[in-house]
């Protein structure tokens, strides 16, 4: 744990966008049964902010406001939303996204690359772009879309640990499917689509002694 600390610690923005190059593949965590997932999938983007504090690297996320009939209501998750017609690359939307969300300027941006796409419960087919952000710097949340902006440090999500696998019971007659969850931080659980984004961001940069799992 020493020496994956220190990795973590010493961890430079060449060696993140380094990681992100080649081929991108689907995340194949949510393996949902036949006939679950219907119709076209829509597209988005979501921005994988990291920043350095004191204590060193941070992931920014942030908790979606309590709305009436939307299933990631009240959830953790990363910046970003559905693709628009002037979107032209999941970069835009990723971008386009967290300044209306959180307020986050694009020139505060540093685009390090991007993670494969996950196909989600909600059907829709996500893009994580990786990024890093000028820190400190001033953000406010959308209060209809956004109630919280908090950071967890990388040494703590890294550390397998502090999260595991559990079954989730899916709508209908269909079998559960597995889920991560991380355990609580600061009040925050994070889990399901943003914690296999999380993990496999681990793995694509070499941060788990797990890979896949």
């Amino acid at each position: 744990m020493d020496s994956q600390n220190e990795r973590v610690r010493n961890l430079s923005k060449q060696e993140i966008s380094a990681a992100l190059t080649g081929e991108k593949k689907e995340i194949l965590r949510n393996n949902f049964p036949p006939g679950f997932l219907r119709g076209e999938p829509k597209l988005a983007a979501v921005l994988v902010p990291f920043l350095q504090k004191d204590d060193g690297w941070h992931l920014l996320f942030i908790r979606r406001s309590r709305v009436d009939g939307d299933m990631h209501s009240g959830q953790v998750a990363f910046p970003g939303g559905g693709a628009e017609p002037g979107d032209e690359t999941p970069e835009a939307t990723a971008l386009r996204e967290s300044n209306e969300e959180i307020g986050l300027h694009p020139e505060h941006t540093h685009i390090l690359g991007r993670l494969g796409t996950l196909h989600t419960i909600s059907n829709y087919v996500i893009t994580p772009v990786v990024a890093v952000l000028d820190w400190p710097q001033i953000l406010t949340p959308f209060p209809l879309e956004v109630s919280r902006i908090f950071t967890i440090p990388l040494e703590w999500l890294v550390n397998a640990r502090n999260h595991h696998v559990e079954p989730r019971t899916l709508p209908g007659a269909y079998p559960p499917t597995q889920v991560i969850y991380f355990h609580e931080y600061d009040g925050e659980i994070l889990w399901g689509a943003t914690a296999s984004i999380t993990l496999h961001l681990f793995e694509t940069l070499g941060l788990t002694d797990n890979p896949g799992k």
